[in-house]
């Protein structure tokens, strides 16, 4: 008999246990190497652990649901019958079309997990009747639905749903920045007008070129990066009673997903062109959504931006990600009635929000930090200049 130790990976510093999701597998069954064995979730993260060898999963020594630190062993695969593993596998992995259950992809089956959806009674309306996000999501409503209730006040409904250790961690961290940090928040207003004629003016050549579209994220990820070159105190971070200067600029980009907010960070974001710090956001939002950010991703970071814009957002005070020291929101961008040179004229007007931990942070610079962001939006030919 080989046996093979089956551990949690090394999870990050900032991350002292994960939660063992659903075993997909069960003792005596036949693994092949590379074949997820079990999603761990994390309070940043759910991650797949795949079988390092082909065997059997001998032993299960940690179950679903069960709390688990960084390389703890939690179960056992015995690697001696290889060659009947992969004979096994393989006669059971084409039935009879008819036969067939309705198959369930890792990115649904994490959605699943985070909406509390049962999906072994679904029907899949995909191809081969595999089971769809939009099953789930229907599935989900359905389950939610006001069931009858008997009440003094007659007929409500009201349900306990545990928190997701995501939801938890959420909680935590932003309980936390509001009751470690002073912050305030500063407000200005930006004119996207040259932004949004420069991207059209070249959307078309650029997405020829780099193969994606022009979008406006980029223009705000430099200006942050311009502001904060201007400005290094916002992008410190507070350690006891030591301030920390970066000398890099690590952007956290907010991304709203079916399981809550993640904030993966553009890592050295000035040294990146547009098309690459758009072509890193457009992943961070895919992967986001299915679950397949890595803990690195999350970790870290010297200053973040919340764009409750796309959700039609016109105003708000964003909370800052401890450590660091502020953020910056952006809201919808609309058209609005300004005063130029003593003319009332339509412009598209964005406002912009920084708050700011003001224990390290004076309020004069928070304001000239958010004017040299505004600066670079409504000037940014000085951000393409390096001026």
């Amino acid at each position: 008999m080989s046996i093979i130790e089956v551990k949690v990976p090394q999870l990050s510093e900032s991350v002292s246990e994960a939660t063992l999701l659903t075993w997909h597998k069960q003792v005596g069954d036949a693994v092949l190497e590379g074949e997820n064995l079990i999603d761990v979730e994390t309070d940043k993260v759910v991650m797949e652990l795949p079988a390092s060898k082909s065997g059997i999963l001998s032993k299960i020594i940690k179950g679903d649901g069960e709390k688990v630190g960084s390389e703890e062993l939690i179960a056992l695969i015995d690697t001696a019958a290889t060659a009947h593993v992969v004979e096994k596998v393989s006669a059971v992995a084409t039935p009879a079309a008819a036969e067939i259950p309705s198959a369930v992809p890792p990115s649904v089956r994490k959605l699943a997990h985070a909406l509390d959806v049962d999906t072994s009674g679904l029907q899949g309306s995909g191809r081969a009747g595999r089971v769809t996000r939009d099953d789930v999501l229907s599935a989900m409503q359905q389950v939610a639905a006001p069931q009858a209730v008997t009440a003094p006040v007659g007929n409500r409904v009201e349900q306990r749903v545990p928190m997701t250790r995501i939801r938890q961690r959420i909680a935590e961290r932003l309980l936390q920045s509001q009751q470690n940090a002073a912050i305030l928040t500063t407000f200005n207003e930006v004119n996207m007008q040259p932004v949004i004629d420069l991207r059209n003016k070249y959307k078309d050549s650029f997405e020829k070129k780099h193969g994606i579209k022009l979008g406006f994220s980029c223009f705000f990820v430099k200006a942050a990066v311009y502001a904060l070159q201007k400005f290094p105190i916002v992008n410190a971070s507070v350690d006891g009673t030591d301030i920390i200067y970066h000398g890099y600029f690590d952007i956290g980009v907010a991304i709203g997903s079916e399981r809550g907010l993640v904030v993966p960070i553009i890592r050295d974001a000035d040294k990146l062109s547009f098309a690459d710090i758009e072509k890193q956001i457009v992943d961070f939002g895919a992967r986001a959504r299915v679950g397949k950010l890595t803990m690195d991703e999350l970790t870290g970071g010297t200053f973040s931006i919340s764009n409750g814009g796309v959700f039609g957002s016109m105003l708000s005070t964003p909370i800052i990600n401890p450590p660091q020291a502020a953020i910056l929101g952006i809201h919808a961008t609309k058209d609005r009635a300004v005063v130029e040179n003593g003319q009332i004229v339509i412009r598209p007007i964005n406002y912009l929000a920084v708050s700011y931990d003001h224990r390290i942070i004076d309020g004069r610079e928070a304001v000239q930090f958010l004017g040299a962001i505004k600066e670079a939006l409504e000037f940014p030919g000085r951000v393409l200049l390096d001026l």
